[in-house]
């Protein structure tokens, strides 16, 4: 215990204005010289959500506090004293979404109807944090049941934008970014079934990754889609999602997607890191500018290619994607796939957990009280019956030509990525309908993509969205990190100081 109580001693050292957007590495080393603690970190953070999150703006991003976390911070640095760091994640505050199963916390996918479901398990994303030794800070609000992207639900309400606390922070992990951006956490965990992870990136100045369809274990998470929901993390910064990453990707028994990833992962994100400079990317023409009101996000984004261009020796080329056009059109928007999903896993989820209380998705519509954003997506999940089968599996089908379509492109024109706006759109005022996601060419793909920061509208950030071939994250890393390093755009919200 001296050792615990020099560093003690030492904490005024660190000053909160050091702690504001310090990443994971600089943490590491405050936490190695002994000028900082896990537990000086987590009450840091645990401040700040009551400053912000309860009361000041109220951004209700932050819904469940881990209870034991002070006591969490304090075996982490027992353990640092006596036997070393385990990982760079090592008494590291994170933040879950809030259909991770989380042992000793509620899991309710933003749902009244789960109030109280609280299984004593952890998801397989948790359960890899915990092992890095990450202290798992609480749980966040999103999307109910994930099905949407303006973070509105029957539990929690709607979370807030902490740029413009009058707009939705994206979804369904929008309370994940929103607390990123706000310096709730030094890192958080989101699920991407159609751009759920990086949407929120996008409106909330963030990088998020999806993955190829496999990269990380679903295990735990309450479904949206089997066929394409991924775990992920969101981070302020490329070099901690690539930490993130290094912790919890790979191969699961339990949920046999991630065999497709066995061989082929990086042996570290994290030490392969370099900005790629001198870059070729093909610009998605159709996928800027839609209509009118697209111009204003596709004009910051050709800007911030132009950048690219002078300062990091890219090239950049526009692409005729009429064919793509043709090939995305697709029944119900492109979403028939996930929606016919959701019926088949939710009523297995709800199966496998007799204790919600509910059969089957009919049950769940029946007791009338899903919030109002999510009943339209509910009832066309509960209509797919025995007449929409042949449907399904010929729109699962066409998932292969839209991803050779989208590979054909990058062969054709020999680049090393496809770039749009992650959304067309900014984020829309609280209650309104968001337009303008781009979220289908990798969800219904498979393929990889990344939005990192580009701009701001109005005060509300904007993302650049690059996809490319299969296991390519290691280069999409890189690339995020060359537009991160010469864009420079990341910044905290101006009324979280």
């Amino acid at each position: 215990m001296t050792w615990i109580t020099g560093i003690m001693s030492q904490e005024s050292d660190i000053t909160d204005a050091q702690l504001l957007e310090a990443d994971i590495d600089t943490l590491q080393q405050m936490m190695s010289r002994g000028s900082l603690t896990s537990s000086r970190l987590v009450q840091f953070y645990l401040q700040r959500i009551e400053q912000y999150n309860h009361q000041g703006v109220g951004l209700n991003a932050v819904q469940y506090l881990n209870p034991e976390a002070v006591n969490e911070a304090h075996s982490s640095d027992v353990e640092r004293a006596t036997r070393g760091p385990r990982s760079a994640l090592h008494g590291i505050p994170v933040l879950v979404k809030d259909n991770y199963e989380t042992a000793g916390m509620p899991t309710s996918a933003g749902s009244i109807l789960f109030a109280g479901f609280s299984p004593e398990r952890d998801a397989e994303q948790v359960s890899r944090l915990k092992a890095a030794g990450a202290i798992i800070l609480g749980k966040t609000t999103m999307h109910e049941f994930a099905y949407g992207i303006t973070n509105q639900g029957s539990r929690y309400g709607s979370a807030k934008n902490p740029y413009v606390p009058t707009r939705n922070p994206g979804g369904s992990s929008g309370g994940t970014g929103a607390a990123i951006a706000a310096n709730f956490a030094v890192v958080g965990m989101g699920s991407d079934t159609c751009g759920s992870i990086r949407i929120p990136a996008a409106q909330n100045n963030l990088v998020g990754l999806r993955g190829t369809q496999g990269l990380s274990s679903r295990t735990g998470i309450i479904p949206l889609s089997s066929t394409q929901d991924i775990a992920g993390p969101l981070a302020r910064s490329v070099k901690d999602l690539a930490r993130v990453l290094d912790a919890t990707v790979g191969f699961d028994p339990v949920d046999p997607q991630t065999a497709e990833s066995v061989g082929k992962l990086a042996d570290s994100y994290y030490a392969q890191l370099a900005p790629m400079n001198s870059a070729r990317v093909g610009v998605l023409v159709d996928w800027m500018r839609q209509d009118a009101a697209d111009e204003p996000v596709a004009g910051v984004v050709r800007a911030g290619l132009a950048k690219m261009v002078e300062q990091a020796d890219w090239q950049v080329q526009d692409l005729d994607t009429t064919n793509l056009v043709e090939v995305m059109q697709q029944p119900l928007n492109g979403h028939f796939v996930l929606i016919h999903d959701f019926k088949q896993d939710i009523n297995a989820y709800l199966q496998a957990n007799p204790e919600l209380g509910y059969a089957d998705i009919e049950a769940l519509l029946a007791d009338g009280r899903v919030h109002a954003s999510v009943i339209e997506s509910l009832q066309a999940s509960a209509n797919m019956g025995d007449s929409t089968w042949a449907t399904y599996w010929y729109e699962r089908g066409r998932r292969d030509v839209i991803r050779r379509h989208l590979l054909s492109m990058m062969a054709q024109y020999n680049v090393d990525a496809l770039v749009y706006p992650t959304i067309r759109r900014i984020a829309a005022p609280l209650g309104e309908e968001q337009m303008g996601t781009n979220c289908r060419l990798s969800a219904n793909s498979g393929l990889p993509a990344i939005s990192v920061p580009v701009a701001f509208i109005e005060g509300v950030p904007v993302g650049l969205e690059l996809i490319a071939e299969s296991w390519s994250e290691q280069k999409l890393l890189n690339l995020a990190l060359s537009v991160e390093q010469t864009l420079m755009m990341r910044r905290p919200p101006p009324a979280m100081p």
